[in-house]
């Protein structure tokens, strides 16, 4: 498994747990609001902590973390995930995955082999609106309605999230995800952040689907209005890092 990047201790990243997060390179996508840039489009470049360096350290914390996050990049996209991941339940710790949901192969054998505790799915946008927040063309959504179906019909804890960026998410957008993912457990938006090193600045113009020179955030009270919007609709909304 290659590692770019561990933050040792986290209490933010898995819900109501202590736990730590591993960074993987390489992604799938290419959402104009990401903020791992280098991960994604040159992982290679990014410093590589030894596989057991990780283990070393979660020998020395035992007793002290209650799980290990596994996040992106796209985790899934690693061929060892599984067994990486069997690894660290055997050690007796929770795992959670951050994923993009397009691999739901990957996604229903670690839900079925019990070696995920808790999945937190990044929802780009409406079903409309998915190819141009995934950034790429021709896009598959077969493969996010199976994951979302999988998590949402499953037996493991799990979250929806949303980045929510106003060149690429209107009203109808949210509406249109109401309607999707109608009774999900739980649904967070969080705001996008500028920052000069995010996707949409970094790729080349000829490799950008969208034509925005900036990205905007929503006010603090636009998305409590969208978060009200959502939870009168059937959906169990919330914000996440805004008071």
């Amino acid at each position: 498994m290659q590692i770019h990047g561990l933050n040792k201790t986290t209490l933010l990243d898995y819900p109501e747990h202590v736990a730590c997060t591993v960074f993987c390179g390489h992604c799938n996508f290419r959402c104009p609001f990401c903020q791992n840039a280098d991960l994604v489009l040159n992982p290679a470049s990014q410093p590589c902590i030894p596989e057991e360096e990780f283990w070393s350290f979660l020998s020395k914390r035992k007793g002290m973390l209650e799980g290990v996050c596994i996040t992106g990049g796209e985790p899934t996209l690693h061929p060892d995930l599984v067994d990486f991941i069997a690894r660290i339940k055997a050690q007796g710790l929770l795992v959670k995955l951050d994923t993009n949901g397009y691999r739901p192969e990957i996604i229903k054998k670690l839900m079925v082999e019990k070696l995920v505790d808790y999945i937190a799915m990044d929802l780009k946008s409406s079903k409309e609106g998915y190819a141009l927040s995934a950034g790429l063309n021709n896009f598959n959504l077969n493969a996010i309605e199976t994951s979302v179906d999988l998590l949402m019909q499953g037996n493991v804890p799990y979250e929806f999230r949303t980045t929510v960026v106003k060149e690429l998410h209107s009203r109808q957008d949210f509406l249109s995800i109401a309607e999707w993912i109608k009774g999900c457990r739980a649904y967070y938006l969080q705001s996008y952040t500028e920052s000069g090193a995010i996707l949409q600045y970094v790729l080349p113009e000829t490799e950008r689907l969208l034509s925005a020179k900036q990205l905007t955030a929503y006010s603090p009270e636009e998305l409590k209005s969208v978060v009200n919007l959502l939870n009168e609709n059937g959906v169990n909304a919330k914000l996440r890092g805004i008071a």
